[in-house]
């Protein structure tokens, strides 16, 4: 059998047997399980590699049907910032959850997986997580068919006298068709689309202020909530670790 050699980053992991694991891996042919035999062993060479974000070329024995076996892995980034730093290691798990899920449900595997890694590179280079993260629930929401109208009103399709978004109607609100919804600030009404459209791999500089940064999380929050019915227990954690900071 011909081993194969497949960009990918683990997803997620799952002990199998005494010293083996199961790992997701998602490559931008979609998600393959893969055997890692041994790797719990310390001395097993795939003990490094085996484990959730890592990220590289993967050597496998490919099987169309059941799990492929892992035979080694050549680290692209091994992203030791981030699994150093509490927070950006938060935010890196819940991408992780979150590209798992969304994949799940759609059919454009490429685009989940380099949004995912291009995201990934961000945190790691120490742009602001939390941001980089709202940039891929952003363009992730197209991928579930459920992108809100960011472009002109999405009442009466008109792109003029914009005064807020609304999660209710799915997108921005004009003065004509405005009542009563909650007006947000004209610095998020306009970072939102475009963090939509930001090419990731572009971006050299990122700040936003903490005050839009919550209304931008406010209302992405409860669009998945409304639009999207995907529940991640990363989320949890991220919201739990904000308080304590």
């Amino acid at each position: 059998m011909a081993v194969a050699r497949i960009e990918g980053i683990v997803l997620s992991e799952t002990n199998y047997s005494e010293s083996s694991k199961i790992l997701n891996v998602l490559t931008e042919e979609g998600t393959i399980g893969v055997l890692a035999k041994g790797c719990r062993s310390l001395k097993s060479p795939l003990r490094s590699v085996s484990a959730k974000l890592s990220y590289g070329i993967f050597h496998i024995y490919r099987k169309e049907k059941g799990l492929s076996t892992l035979t080694s892995v050549d680290v692209l980034n091994p992203f030791l910032k981030m699994r150093s730093d509490i927070v950006k290691i938060s935010y890196a798990s819940f991408l992780l959850e979150l590209a798992n899920q969304v994949e799940r449900q759609t059919e454009s595997s490429k685009n989940i997986y380099q949004i995912l890694i291009a995201a990934l590179k961000k945190i790691e280079e120490g742009f602001d997580p939390e941001v980089i993260t709202a940039i891929v629930e952003l363009k992730y929401l197209e991928e579930l068919g459920v992108k809100p109208e960011i472009d002109c009103c999405s009442v009466c399709g008109s792109p003029h006298a914009i005064v807020t978004v609304d999660v209710t109607k799915g997108g921005y609100v004009c003065q004509n068709c405005y009542h009563h919804e909650k007006i947000y600030s004209n610095k998020m009404i306009t970072l939102i689309r475009m963090l939509y459209y930001v090419d990731l791999n572009k971006i050299s500089k990122l700040i936003v202020r903490p005050s839009v940064k919550q209304e931008l999380k406010e209302f992405i929050d409860q669009y998945y909530d409304r639009y999207t019915g995907l529940y991640l227990k990363s989320k949890q954690f991220i919201e739990n670790l904000s308080k304590i900071r």
